[in-house]
């Protein structure tokens, strides 16, 4: 009697309670995934995915914690009042705007030397000469 191990990893469950969908919805628009909120908050992505799928509501230590990562007081996560707009809430990311995010984020894995030189290039591609356009448009 074995046992065998699924070679696909199982589809994403949709939030199944009031509180996963705000959660869900209060991520999304910070721009975070489930791994991003879970080492922002301390806790595992595993978690961060069962309040989102499966818990009725959180312990109360990390409704705390997620209200303070996600910006929200724990009366918006909660549902008990609405949340005001963010910052993140009133961009409209397009899809191209999301995947240059993503990779942007990406430079936190860098060392400090390679971010200030992936900063000086993109300073030196987006400053304006004096025709008011940008150093590669002037190229260009």
């Amino acid at each position: 009697m074995g046992f065998t191990i699924a070679s696909v990893m199982p589809a994403k469950k949709p939030a199944q309670n009031a509180f996963g969908k705000r959660l869900v919805a209060l991520r999304q628009q910070r721009g975070l995934t489930q791994v991003q909120l879970a080492k922002a908050t301390g806790m595992t992505q595993r978690a961060i995915s069962y309040y989102e799928t499966e818990a009725e509501l959180p312990a109360s230590a990390a409704l705390i914690t997620l209200a303070k990562v996600l910006e929200v007081s724990a009366d918006e996560l909660l549902g008990l009042k609405q949340p005001k707009p963010g910052k993140a809430e009133l961009r409209t990311p397009d899809p191209e705007t999301e995947r240059l995010w993503k990779r942007f984020q990406r430079m936190a894995s860098l060392a400090e030397r390679d971010q200030r030189a992936v900063i000086r290039l993109i300073n030196s591609l987006s400053t304006t000469n004096g025709s008011g356009r940008t150093a590669v448009e002037a190229r260009s």
